[in-house]
């Protein structure tokens, strides 16, 4: 894959925008702040089907930046479509919504430091033989319409065959439909295993199809919100607190079975296509 540098896109990140109020001087005065959340993506956001509640390790992480600023939470469940325009338009004070940078999300809201990193996954049947990425150019490989997965499969060279779902692509290429589809690494996980209890033997590409910084979203022009969460970021790393989010939700003993492999750091630091 190749790999460049992310400077010019993020160097805006770090440097005061507009003369104006900052969203943490209204947070901190008001004692509340508005977290959004997906609505129904487990294990980030969902509703606990006993309580109805809101919960996942998104929804956690909310509580714990909230500790951090001294304040009271509502979480606001938001659909996968509305997590750029709920911030942009200030319906949410921070979104923490499994957010993914792609150049045209940022140039739309701002983004603090990665908490982790994402992985495009291929996975294509074992009988395939292939061992790595440069063996799928020019093929049809399937995944969700308008996903990143799309977007990292026409990054790569790759046809996209576009379906309404990731089970569906999953099923098209157990159909021999397509050579294979593309998710992200810990749905990837999922569909291998579910295949090995059906008798079919799927293999995941061990090289990325892309690379997706995961971070909190913000307006622009926040400067003191946004320094403000990327300390409180740093802080709940040193303690462990991301550690063990991550391990309650997605870690070992869970059913994704994920360590957590990236630390908090600056968006600079990763080097990666950026997805459009």
């Amino acid at each position: 894959m190749r790999l460049v540098t992310v400077t010019a896109l993020m160097l805006f990140a770090a440097a005061p925008l507009l003369a104006h109020a900052d969203r943490l001087d209204a947070i901190l005065a008001g004692k509340k702040m508005i977290c959004g959340v997906q609505a129904s993506t487990p294990p980030f956001g969902f509703p606990d089907p006993k309580t109805r509640l809101q919960v996942g390790h998104d929804v956690d992480l909310c509580h714990a930046i909230a500790d951090k600023l001294g304040v009271e939470v509502t979480i606001k469940p938001v659909s996968t479509e509305a997590k750029v325009p709920e911030i942009k338009l200030g319906h949410v004070d921070i979104g923490i919504m499994n957010l993914a940078y792609t150049r045209s999300r940022g140039e739309q809201i701002q983004f603090s430091d990665p908490y982790y990193i994402t992985r495009e996954m291929l996975v294509v049947l074992a009988e395939n033989g292939a061992k790595s990425l440069k063996d799928f150019k020019g093929q049809r490989i399937g995944s969700s319409k308008g996903s990143t997965s799309e977007l990292a499969t026409r990054l790569q060279g790759a046809v996209p065959v576009t379906f309404q779902d990731a089970g569906s692509a999953y099923l098209a290429t157990i159909q021999r439909k397509t050579v294979g589809f593309v998710n992200n690494e810990m749905t990837a996980k999922q569909f291998v295993q579910h295949a090995a209890e059906s008798g079919v033997k799927l293999t995941m590409i061990p090289e990325p199809m892309a690379l997706e910084p995961v971070s909190v979203g913000m307006r622009h022009g926040e400067p003191k919100l946004y320094e403000k969460i990327n300390g409180i970021l740093d802080e709940l790393e040193s303690e462990g607190k991301l550690n063990a989010i991550w391990n309650k939700w997605i870690g070992p003993g869970t059913v994704y079975n994920m360590p957590r492999k990236d630390k908090v750091q600056p968006m600079t630091a990763i080097n990666f296509e950026p997805l459009p």
